[in-house]
């Protein structure tokens, strides 16, 4: 598995250090599970479209955790299941994913986001504004689109 210090960092250059973190394709694919469907358990990020292998997922997962973007707790309903939630750290992460969904809305004709004319609209008019409803919304265990979730 993966692991990240500050001795294993490449440089520390600032970008350097988020793309060691949470640049790669998976990680923020994670991500955009909780923030926009609000996925918390290993069986709902492994449904995701994108098709991510059960090992990849798990070691994903503990990366994540282990670098305190992620926390996971059992289920209360089910204690077999953890809930994995983004700390405040991975909080902080959210206005990045906006920021890539306004960049991707502007130039991939076939984006999903592209549906969405009126978030992708809000969100380029105030992004700080509505990163901070969406930390909050996260942080309070919502999601941005409820109806997304599998």
């Amino acid at each position: 598995m993966k692991t990240t210090c500050k001795e294993d960092l490449r440089s520390h250059c600032a970008v350097n250090y988020g793309v060691e973190i949470f640049g790669d394709r998976w990680s923020l694919l994670i991500i955009r599970d909780i923030v926009f469907a609000g996925k918390k358990t290993y069986g709902e990020f492994l449904k995701s479209e994108e098709g991510i292998a059960t090992n990849v997922l798990a070691t994903r997962l503990a990366f994540l955790e282990e670098q305190g973007i992620l926390s996971k707790a059992p289920s209360p309903e089910d204690r077999r299941k953890d809930f994995y939630t983004l700390t405040e750290k991975g909080l902080d992460l959210i206005p990045i994913v906006l920021s890539i969904v306004v960049w991707s809305a502007r130039h991939d004709s076939k984006s999903y986001v592209r549906r969405r004319k009126d978030f992708v609209a809000r969100l380029k008019a105030s992004p700080v504004q509505v990163s901070e409803e969406v930390k909050e919304l996260v942080r309070n265990g919502g999601c941005i689109f409820p109806e997304s979730r599998e």
